[in-house]
């Protein structure tokens, strides 16, 4: 299953040569995952109501070509593997309508409990599940 989800570029996501500061990527990546889970009826609120923190163990992106101010851009999110304690997601961020990759990446998020990882509960498995393929 892959999300995507749109953002238009603010003016405040560009740095001083007027393309979007690369931080930003990272962030949108966040977005994505967010609103992958939100499309699997689930979100980190509900998780983190049973006690599930959701960390970033690793993060990579490779940049391809700028976005810039007032740009629509389209975040597609991917969950690439699932197992109980991990999962990890793929991200390609484009600029609406056009087949060009600006950026992708990709990242790994374990589920924690008490500060440990834990096994995810079968309520929340079950549906994350479903994303995958």
């Amino acid at each position: 299953m892959t999300v995507t989800t749109l953002h238009r570029v603010k003016f405040f996501d560009t740095d001083t040569m007027g393309v979007v500061h690369h931080a930003n990527y990272i962030r949108w990546f966040e977005t994505g995952r967010v609103e992958f889970l939100r499309a699997l009826n689930l979100t980190l609120t509900e998780m983190m109501d049973d006690g599930i923190v959701f960390p970033i163990v690793e993060i990579g992106a490779k940049f391809h070509a700028p976005a810039k101010f007032d740009d629509e851009i389209e975040i597609e999110t991917t969950a690439e593997a699932l197992t109980r304690a991990k999962m990890k997601f793929r991200y390609v961020i484009r600029k609406r309508g056009d087949e060009k990759i600006l950026a992708d990446g990709s990242s790994t998020n374990v589920f924690t409990r008490d500060g440990k990882i834990c096994r995810l509960p079968e309520k929340f498995f079950a549906r994350l599940v479903k994303g995958l393929g």
